[in-house]
């Protein structure tokens, strides 16, 4: 690791001890600040991050077994190390039950110290991998995969491969529900930023102010509520992929704060001065048409073609009826699993039913489908054409119906008429946030 990129953080009532440690750290190269006492350090562990702390275990006022406590409870990651006099060596043992990684003895030997501080180093670098693992565990376990047998699904399946291996800007686009994020996780573990996290914001649920904290994150006191630093999402990313989903609601002035950061990889957090440099990949997914939207000039022309380098068209699921199977008996086996049920089968009149049905909500309707189906399948082995709960159109509304905006404007009529109009609930149904469903509502200018 860089010793310019290690930032070591000295805390001694001491004034030669924390001279002499500032000074030599200096020379060798790493980022270093001292405190004189515990309220003077958690004042600079806000202001961080910070790699490594020295702390000195008596101090007046809080001492240094306390301020590892409050440490800890800022970041669990900073690596702490002890300087200690020989008649507290016990005490600083005992600190290392409680997470310290270990401790030097005054009069400090800087060649002791330099060892020590490497393998400060080194823990940190392999604590910093073992949570980004972890991650990606947990990220890969929660995750669907993308399933289908369809021409269109394995056009989509090349198409990752072919991008995954650059770092060209994704524009994947297709309804609500159809799985562009799935295709946004897929591009990225496939990449050579896999190794790093793959960050998402969905830019159509946060007002305007949100999505900027989200994003650039913030100092303490930025605004009014903001009472502790936050790191943003754009800084979370570094290394990895950021997906912004519905990236077609976004403001003007937000296309243009992004547009600046996607082309200088650089940005500055809210309330603050200090530049922060990022280099992430960037997936963007939209429902919306954006050529129209550039055309009525409610989106930047200059912001969709930094977007729109490599494009990704997902297609609804009615027009791939034939994967319609596949995934029903992958939902089936994901979610039996997970709810320990015993359930192997999908007759075949409720095959019939989900194979015929429309899907306005697409996969994700068809997921959520499968899944209360089996809540409600009680102790049979297979899902029954009652444990399904789809309301398909009648022939009358079928006819009336030409246009996919005439389907999910009569689709969204029903489910708030079922509810009485509640959008709580209606939106809860519809597995869209409450913004979204205004935003349709007025759109298709809905009775509740």
């Amino acid at each position: 690791m860089d010793h310019q990129k290690v930032s070591i953080l000295i805390v001694d009532d001491e004034f030669s001890v924390r001279d002499s440690l500032y000074n030599w750290f200096k020379v060798e190269g790493y980022r270093v600040d001292t405190a004189e006492n515990a309220t003077e350090a958690l004042k600079k562990l806000q202001e961080g991050p910070w790699d490594i702390a020295l702390l000195d275990i008596k101090m007046p006022g809080m001492d240094g077994i306390e301020l590892q406590k409050h440490i800890k409870r800022i970041d669990k990651t900073i690596v702490i190390v002890f300087i200690t006099a020989f008649a507290t060596v016990d005490t600083a043992v005992e600190a290392m039950r409680d997470g310290a990684f270990d401790y030097i003895s005054k009069p400090v030997d800087p060649d002791k110290l330099s060892v020590l501080i490497r393998n400060a180093i080194n823990h940190r670098r392999l604590v910093a991998e073992n949570i980004q693992l972890k991650q990606k565990v947990e990220e890969l376990s929660l995750q669907d995969e993308i399933v289908g047998e369809s021409p269109q699904v394995k056009k989509i399946q090349e198409l990752i491969e072919v991008v995954a291996q650059t770092d060209a800007t994704v524009l994947i686009r297709g309804e609500s529900g159809t799985g562009k994020e799935l295709v946004a996780q897929a591009i990225h573990a496939k990449s050579n930023r896999r190794y790093f996290p793959i960050i998402s914001i969905n830019c159509g649920s946060l007002a305007e102010g949100l999505l900027e904290s989200e994003l650039f994150g913030h100092e303490r006191g930025a605004f009014t509520g903001a009472q502790y630093k936050r790191k943003g999402k754009l800084e979370m990313a570094n290394g990895g992929t950021i997906f912004f989903d519905e990236i077609g609601n976004i403001s003007a002035k937000m296309q243009m704060d992004l547009l600046r950061v996607i082309e200088t990889k650089q940005f500055t957090p809210l309330g603050s001065n200090k530049i922060i440099n990022v280099d992430f990949r960037v997936i963007a997914a939209t429902n919306t048409d954006l050529e129209k939207e550039v055309a009525e000039k409610n989106f930047r022309e200059d912001f969709y073609y930094r977007l729109n380098v490599f494009s990704i068209q997902i297609p609804p699921l009615r027009e791939r009826t034939a994967d319609i199977p596949l995934l029903a008996y992958y939902f089936l086996g994901k979610y039996a699993k997970s709810m320990n049920k015993k359930v192997t089968d999908i007759s075949s009149e409720a095959m019939k039913i989900l194979t015929q049905y429309e899907w306005p909500g697409n996969i994700r309707e068809l997921r959520n489908t499968i899944e209360r189906a089996l809540v409600v399948v009680g102790k049979k082995n297979s899902i029954e054409e009652e444990d399904l709960n789809l309301h398909t159109l009648s022939k009358q509304d079928s006819t009336e119906i030409e246009s996919l905006e005439d389907l999910e404007r009569a689709h969204i009529q029903r489910i708030l008429e079922r509810n009485n109009g509640n959008i709580s609930k209606s939106a809860e149904i519809l597995k869209i946030d409450r913004v979204t469903l205004y935003n349709k509502i007025k759109k298709y200018s809905l009775q509740r």
